[in-house]
C-alpha cells in the first residue's frame, strides 16, 4: 500500500515534471551557494492563478545536487523547492523542512495547498519542502505513458486465485520494464540514503547549522536515515505516522492489510450508527461492498468514457480509509457505486494514483516503487510472494496481495539494506507520533522505530486515520507545535485522545 498523506490523497494534482543533467552547482571551493528563490511559475492552483499571484511569501527554487553521491564531481539532478515565508519574521526560528510521504509524494505540491494546517508553525519558521530526487520535477522517474498506467492501475484484484495473481505478475513485470526503458539512467540513485544526503545539501544552502524537520509517513523513515547518517545535524525533528524500515516486504504488506481491513470495519461500524446509505446492519453493509466489487470484475462502470474497474473502486475505497474526515464522501461514493454510478469511486482512485482531469498522471505512481525498491536489496521469490499473496488476501480480500514485493522481484535494478539500517545515537531528540487507527503506517511500527532510533521519544494518538498532527486533533498538535517552537519534548509515555 503506498503511504501518502491524506490531504493531499483528497486533492486531484496537476503538475509537471521536468529532469534534467547539470555541472555541480557550487564554487571552486565546493561551497554550496546559497538558494535564489523565486516565483512558482510550474504550479497551478484552481482557477489558473499561481502562488506568487495570490500568496507572494509563496516562493519556489531549485537546488543542484550530484546524481551520484559517489561521483560528486559528475553530473547532478535539479531538486524543486518551496518556501512559505514566515508570518512572524521578527521571532522566526529558521526553517523548517517536510517530507509529507509517499515515498514519491511531492513536497511543492502537498506544501503548496496544505500549508494552512501548519499556520502555528509558520509564525515562526519558513516552511520549506522539495520533490525527492525521482519524483516529479525532480528527475521525476516516468513508467510508461498515461495510457499504460490507465491500464496498470486498472488490474484487478479479484477474484482471488491463481489466473488473478498471475495477471498480476504479467503486469507487474511489463511495468518495471517501461520504467527500465524510461527512467533508467536515474532508477540507481533515487533511494533514501541519497535524498537524506541531498536533505543535507538543502540545509546547508539554506545556511541553517541544524535540520528542523517535519516528516510523515515516508517522510519519517527520511528523517530517521537523515539522522542516522548526520546525528550531529538534528535539530527539532517530528515523525508522524512511522514506518518501520527493518521489515521485510512480506511482513509490511500483512500489517499493511491488516491494517485496512481494521479501518474498513471500523468505517462500517461507524457508517451504519449514524444510518448508512448502503447497509443497515454492518453484515449488510459490508455484504453490499463484496457484491459490487464482484460486479465491477465483469462488469465495470462507464465514467466519462473509461472504465470503473474492481481495481480502481478498491484503491478509491482504500484512499478514502488514509483520513476520517473523508468517510462521509465514501459512504456515498459506495451506495452510487451500487447504483450503477461510479463517478466518485472513479475521483477517489484518481485522487489516490496521481491522475488529473486531463488524464496526465504525477510521478506518484513509478516513483513509489522506484524508491521503495531501491531502499531494499530483498528479491522475493516466487514462493514468497505465493505465502504473503495467501496470508493477506485471507485477512482481507479486497485489500490484500503481494505488496512492493511484488514489483520488486521485477525491478530492473538492485536495492540495498542501508535506508533500512537506523540508529541516531547522538542526535537531539527525535518526537516519534503514533496512531492507534492508523491503516497505512499500524501503530506497532511506532515503538518499533522509536526504540532503533535510540535518541527518540513516543506520543500515542488514539484516534483514527493516517497522520495525527492532520487529523485536527488539538491535543496532538499543541505538544508538537510546543516541541517545535520551543523545544519542549512531551512526558514519556504521552497519549493524546480522539476527542
Amino acid at each position: 500500500m503506498r503511504h501518502v498523506l491524506a490531504v493531499a490523497a483528497a486533492l486531484a494534482l496537476s503538475t509537471s515534471a521536468c529532469a534534467g543533467t547539470a555541472k555541480p552547482d557550487t564554487d571552486p571551493k565546493g561551497v554550496v551557494p546559497p538558494i535564489s528563490w523565486g516565483p512558482c511559475t510550474d504550479i497551478k492552483r484552481p482557477g489558473g492563478q499561481t502562488p506568487a499571484q495570490q500568496d507572494p511569501a509563496v516562493r519556489c527554487a531549485k537546488l543542484a545536487v550530484p546524481l551520484d553521491y559517489e561521483n560528486p564531481g559528475g553530473d547532478t539532478i535539479q531538486l524543486a523547492l518551496i518556501k512559505v515565508a514566515a508570518t512572524g519574521q521578527k521571532r522566526r526560528l529558521g526553517s523548517l523542512v517536510f517530507n509529507f510521504g509517499g515515498p514519491g509524494g511531492s513536497g511543492v505540491d502537498t506544501l503548496d495547498q496544505a500549508a494552512k494546517s501548519f499556520d502555528t508553525l509558520r509564525a515562526r519558521y519558513d516552511l520549506i519542502s522539495f520533490d525527492p530526487r525521482g519524483v516529479e520535477r525532480s528527475a521525476g522517474v516516468r513508467c510508461g505513458s498515461d495510457a499504460d498506467l490507465d491500464r496498470w492501475v486498472a488490474v484487478n484484484t479479484l477474484p482471488i486465485d491463481e489466473r488473478t495473481r498471475l495477471a498480476g505478475q504479467a503486469a507487474n513485470r511489463e511495468f518495471a520494464r517501461l520504467c527500465q526503458r524510461d527512467s533508467g539512467s536515474v532508477l540507481p540513485y533515487v533511494g533514501t540514503v541519497n535524498a537524506a544526503r541531498d536533505m543535507d545539501r538543502l540545509r546547508t544552502a539554506l545556511r541553517e547549522p541544524k535540520l528542523n524537520y517535519f516528516g510523515m509517513s515516508y517522510g519519517t523513515q527520511l528523517g530517521a536515515v537523515y539522522a542516522t547518517l548526520y546525528p550531529e545535524n538534528v535539530g527539532r525533528m517530528v515523525l508522524d505516522a512511522p514506518l518501520d524500515p527493518a521489515i521485510t516486504f512480506g511482513e509490511r504488506t500483512i500489517a499493511q492489510t491488516s491494517g485496512f481491513q481494521r479501518e474498513y470495519e471500523t468505517f462500517l461500524k461507524d457508517c451504519v450508527k449514524s444510518g448508512c446509505e448502503f447497509g443497515k446492519t454492518v453484515k449488510a453493509a459490508s455484504a453490499n461492498v463484496d457484491r459490487l466489487m464482484n460486479r465491477l470484475v465483469t462488469k465495470p462502470l462507464t465514467v466519462n468514457g473509461r472504465q470503473l474497474t474492481q481495481g480502481l473502486a478498491s484503491t478509491g475505497v482504500a484512499a478514502a480509509l488514509y483520513s476520517e474526515l473523508s468517510w462521509p464522501f465514501l459512504e456515498k461514493a459506495i451506495a452510487a457505486g451500487i447504483k450503477g454510478r461510479g463517478e466518485a469511486l472513479m475521483f477517489l482512485a484518481d485522487s489516490y494514483t496521481g491522475r488529473d482531469e486531463r488524464g496526465h498522471f504525477s510521478t506518484q505512481m513509478s516513483s513509489f516503487p522506484a524508491i521503495t525498491c531501491v531502499d531494499s536489496a530483498e528479491r522475493p521469490d516466487d514462493q514468497q510472494l505465493r505465502g504473503t499473496w495467501a496470508e493477506s488476501t485471507r485477512i482481507s480480500p479486497l485489500f490484500g496481495g503481494e505488496g512492493s514485493g511484488g514489483l520488486c522481484r521485477f525491478w530492473p535494478v538492485p536495492g540495498n539494506d542501508q535506508a533500512r539500517h537506523v540508529n541516531a545515537t547522538g542526535s537531539a531528540p527525535i518526537v516519534v507520533v503514533g496512531g492507534k487507527g492508523d491503516p497505512a503506517t499500524p501503530y506497532q511500527w511506532a515503538p518499533r522505530l522509536t526504540a532503533e532510533l535510540k535518541t527518540a521519544r513516543l506520543m500515542t494518538y488514539e484516534g483514527e486515520g493516517h497522520g495525527a498532527y492532520t487529523s485536527g486533533n488539538r491535543c496532538i498538535q499543541r505538544k508538537v507545535d510546543s516541541y517545535l517552537l520551543s523545544g519542549k519534548l512531551p512526558a514519556r509515555g504521552a497519549v493524546c485522545s480522539a476527542t
